[in-house]
């Protein structure tokens, strides 16, 4: 068995529909919504790259997923209120690695020049996030300088900045906020490009015949990205670009309709109590089930091999190769050691698959999930140490009738410390605490729903206050990679 950090990547010949854009580049590989990263992302075989653009003090539009430049930057505070004399020293490399230390953050000119090709050639697509309404006029301004030579589709869930954005010309992606019958006819009358929504918004959306092209966000998990392919949509936003190409090209070559992945394997559940020394607090040991699945016509070898991108673990009882024969299935086991501090980049095992001449390689992630039982009584989550350093920090939740109530309890060494919450799909921030509305159904899930909640507020430093999230599990916001959520489950009195 090998362990490899960085997976090689093969040749891919299938093209879109989908076509797959990084979303904010390759974030799991390179510094979100820089150059570095987009280039990375196209060298990887993506057909385009969706990023989000933001006016710093001076107006001009720069590469910013947050309001603040904390948490991909050295700089601390606004971006609104950062000087492009303060941007071009700040180093939007240094949080990832030393391998991109000096990274800038790139203004949108910048990016726009990111694949365009040369004349004739193939260009890159571009999604342009704007999630402040006063910058689009300025981003149509600098898009008519690069008409000829890109692809470019300007995306805003605010339906007045989606026209105004048409009004000027551009092409349109709505991020619509509910996928229902009135979407469908308002996305037809606004005569927009293209609608966007996650994944799991567009499983419950009308069934009829879109106006307009359909894009999937947030596609990041095998099954999902493989439904997304399957579907399919005019294209798909992920964080997992070799993931995504890999799926494509499997559904290209695999005469079998594959209703789930041919390789899967078993979640690993976190102990909120268990330390495995150094690694960190996201960690634990665990014996996961691998299930392989032969979608081909022909007899399959794989070759199995675990690739850290986070943390440190060790592998054993892995077999180094399988033989199966065409439509055949094996399960197995092996066993996991080891973790992080943090949430997010799981390990992957990977799949070297060769049959009738060819090969591919696919992945499934090892996901580290924490679970927990809502009762009437107040539970204590204490949340991950994410730095050896880091003071004991607390929140409470407990269930009042249909709501979850979360309260913060220690805040440890944050100022101004407030309560964020996701619950399903929904995530909420709040001051001392939240309420939010269980599921309807949440007492007979089995499986619970993702969940999971943290503390959001700032430490200082000697370059000023930086905005920090202490997390529970995986699955908020503002933190790139965030990794997968937990589980909030009922005790069945409810």
């Amino acid at each position: 068995m090998t362990v490899r950090d960085e997976p090689q990547l093969p040749a891919y010949t299938s093209q879109g529909p989908p076509w797959i854009l990084g979303q904010r580049g390759a974030p799991l590989e390179a510094p979100e919504n820089t150059l570095a990263g987009f280039e990375h992302a196209l060298a990887l075989g993506l057909d385009g790259v969706a990023y989000d653009v933001r006016a710093c003090a001076s107006g001009d539009l720069v590469l910013m997923a947050d309001a603040y430049v904390d948490r991909t930057t050295d700089l601390c505070g606004l971006l609104s209120q950062t000087s492009p004399r303060q941007l071009a020293s700040a180093d939007a490399g240094v949080h990832f690695g030393r391998k991109f230390s000096g990274e800038r953050v790139p203004y949108l000119s910048e990016a726009l020049g990111c694949g365009a090709g040369a004349a004739g050639g193939p260009r890159a697509l571009h999604l342009v996030f704007a999630p402040e309404p006063q910058t689009v006029d300025e981003i149509a301004a600098q898009l008519a300088e690069h008409a000829s030579r890109l692809a470019v589709r300007v995306a805003s869930d605010e339906l007045e900045t989606c026209r105004r954005a048409h009004d000027l010309g551009l092409s349109v992606l709505w991020l619509a906020p509910q996928l229902d019958d009135r979407t469908l006819r308002r996305a037809g009358q606004e005569r927009f490009a293209a609608v966007g929504a996650p994944l799991s918004a567009w499983r419950a959306a009308p069934r009829g015949a879109w106006p307009c092209e359909r894009v999937a966000l947030r596609c990041d998990s095998p099954k999902d990205l493989l439904d997304a392919i399957r579907e399919p949509f005019h294209s798909l936003v992920t964080s997992e670009p070799r993931r995504a190409l890999a799926l494509r090209e499997l559904v290209a070559l695999a005469p079998r309709a594959l209703a789930r992945p041919p390789l899967e394997v078993d979640a690993l559940e976190v102990d909120a109590g268990n330390t495995l020394g150094g690694e960190g607090e996201w960690c634990g040991r665990w014996r996961p089930r691998v299930r392989l699945f032969n979608p081909f016509d022909a007899p399959l070898h794989a070759r199995f091999e675990l690739a850290v991108r986070r943390g440190a673990f060790e592998c054993g009882a892995l077999p180094e190769e399988l033989e199966l024969e065409p439509g055949a299935a094996q399960e197995f086991d092996f066993e996991l050691a080891g973790g992080s501090w943090s949430p997010g980049a799981d390990p992957l095992l990977l799949a070297r698959l060769a049959w009738g001449g060819r090969e591919l390689t696919l992945d499934a992630p090892l996901e580290r999930v924490r679970s927990v039982v809502v009762r009437d009584a107040a539970t204590r989550l204490r949340l991950l140490r994410e730095n050896p350093g880091d003071p004991p920090a607390s929140v409470t939740i407990r269930r009042h009738r249909r709501d979850l109530l979360a309260a913060l309890e220690t805040p440890g060494d944050l100022d101004g410390a407030r309560v964020v919450v996701r619950l399903g799909d929904q995530v909420v921030f709040g001051a001392a605490g939240v309420r939010l509305a269980l599921p309807d159904d949440f007492d007979a899930l089995r499986t619970g729903v993702p969940f999971s909640i943290g503390i959001l507020g700032a430490r200082h430093t000697p370059r000023g206050r930086r905005r920090v999230l202490r997390r529970w599990a995986g699955g908020l916001p503002d933190v790139a990679p965030s990794g997968v959520p937990g589980r909030l489950r009922s005790d069945g009195r409810g």
